[in-house]
Formats: C-alpha cells, sequence, structure tokens
C-alpha cells in the first residue's frame, strides 16, 4: 500500500503545495461547511489515484483544500461506509493520505440515532469513546502489534476545547460512546436493547475505522455526531432518510458553527 500512497500524494502535490494543518470529514450535517471555506482547490474522488470513490447519494466525492478560521485545511466532501463493500483498508485510505499532507488534527462528524432517552433529534454530541460492531478493523492483517494506548482514541484536549468553544457560542453540546454497526439497515428493538446495554449512547455506521488509523499514525481526533433519529425500542417508529437529513438540516448550523470556532482554536495548537 505504500506505493499507492505515495503515487496519491504525488498526484494531489502537484495540485496543491504545502501542508494542512486540520483534516476534516464532512459526514452527513456538515456539508454546509464546505461554504465557509475559503476554497483554494477542489479534486473529484475519481480523478485521484486509488482513491475510493463515494456511492452514497447524498454523499458528494470531492477532496477539497483551503482555508478555514485562518486555518489550512483538507476537507473530504463524502466518506465511505463498510457498507457500501469497502474494506476497513480502503474506508481509512484517505486519512494516509492526510498524514501525508500534514494533518495533526482531524474532526469527523456522523449522523448517528440515539439509544440513551437524554438525547434528542438534532442533539450534537461530543464522542468520547467507541464500540465496534463492525467485527473488522483497518489493522487486520498487520502482524504487528499495535502497542499504542487504546484509552484515548478521542483526544480529551479536544473534547475539552470543543465543550468550551460550545459554551462561549451558547452551543448545547452533550458526550456519549457511539456504537458502529455494519448497516445498511437499522436495528432491530432488540438490537436498540442490546446496544443500550454495552452502555452506548448513540449508535451510526462509520467514523471508528478513521478513528483507529489516526489513531495509529498519531493524529488527535474529535467526533461529534448529530442525533437525526431516535431507537427507543418502547416508542420506536418507522425512521426514514427523507426525515434523517431533514433533522440534519436543522442541526447543521450549530455543527458547522461549532467546527468552525474550533478550527479557529487550534491555530494556537502544535
Amino acid at each position: 500500500m505504500h506505493n499507492k500512497i505515495l503515487e496519491t500524494f504525488e498526484y494531489i502535490h502537484e495540485r496543491v503545495k504545502g501542508e494542512y494543518k486540520v483534516g476534516i470529514i464532512l459526514g452527513t450535517g456538515l456539508g454546509g461547511l464546505v461554504k465557509e471555506i475559503e476554497i483554494e482547490n477542489s479534486i473529484e474522488y475519481s480523478n485521484i489515484p486509488h482513491f475510493p470513490v463515494s456511492t452514497v447519494e447524498f454523499h458528494k466525492g470531492n477532496l477539497i483544500f483551503g482555508m478555514l478560521s485562518g486555518v489550512r485545511v483538507v476537507a473530504m466532501q463524502g466518506r465511505f461506509h463498510f457498507y457500501e463493500g469497502y474494506s476497513h483498508h480502503l474506508i481509512t485510505y484517505p486519512i494516509y493520505i492526510f498524514k501525508k499532507l500534514g494533518v495533526k488534527h482531524l474532526i469527523v462528524s456522523n449522523a448517528c440515532g440515539a439509544l440513551n432517552p437524554n438525547l434528542k433529534k438534532s442533539d450534537l454530541m461530543l464522542i468520547t469513546g467507541h464500540i465496534n460492531l463492525h467485527f473488522n478493523t483497518p489493522l487486520y492483517g498487520n502482524i504487528r502489534f499495535n502497542n499504542k494506548s487504546s484509552k484515548h482514541f478521542y483526544s480529551r484536549e479536544l473534547i475539552s476545547l470543543a465543550e468550551k468553544t460550545a459554551l462561549e457560542n451558547r452551543i448545547p453540546i452533550k458526550k456519549g460512546v457511539y456504537a458502529s454497526v455494519t448497516g445498511p439497515n437499522l436495528e432491530t428493538r432488540a438490537e436498540y436493547r442490546a446496544l443500550r446495554k454495552m452502555t452506548a449512547d448513540a449508535v451510526g455506521m462509520s467514523t471508528i475505522p478513521e478513528i483507529i488509523i489516526a489513531h495509529k499514525l498519531g493524529i488527535k481526533s474529535l467526533g461529534i455526531s448529530i442525533v437525526t433519529d431516535e431507537g427507543y425500542p418502547d416508542t420506536l417508529k418507522p425512521a426514514n432518510i427523507e426525515e434523517i437529513i431533514k433533522v440534519a438540516g436543522i442541526a447543521e448550523p450549530k455543527l458547522t458553527l461549532l467546527t468552525a470556532k474550533v478550527v479557529e482554536k487550534l491555530k494556537a495548537f502544535n
């Protein structure tokens, strides 16, 4: 894979120069952040050697380079999912490219279903820990034991920074554990009950593979979920993608503001 990463990086480096301090994965609910970026360049995934292509209807496929809040950022406009048929190695391929581009901090957003009754639709939740129910890992096949501490996949420093930033900007914020399942189907009542017993506060279908590789590469990560539906077994109602997108749209301004303000504060970070 090393040679492929070099080929991808060389292709990108011919079009953009310099380092990008912050990497952002624009999951559901953070697409509007693109409007806040002073775009220097945008490259379609399909044109980048060895880069996967997003197949999800609501995920555009562009790698965006520019300035956000005075900081150079590279942003994925559209992500990849296990349920699309991609291996964890392909899902996380862009994180290796982020590292080559100089990324030190990664911000990842996603849509999720609430399991904790304290979470409601359109809430923002900072991810403090995760439960990987893909029963797979992007480290699979790596015969070298990964001896890095797995205690803090989500940077405590960035979580604290996000909390402080949210308070300063009057953005309601919650914290919790995120469980990721394979999808693409939503969960049954029995599965929602089991997930809650496993201490998960919310459930989604993404994010964890990227965080694992970011951690391996020494990139500090901040995960933010938008609650788009509620998985309470006793009051469960059918969910549909239109409703999920609508709720994400309600939360998007809060998440966009929070992300822009956090990035601004990252100017002072090494």
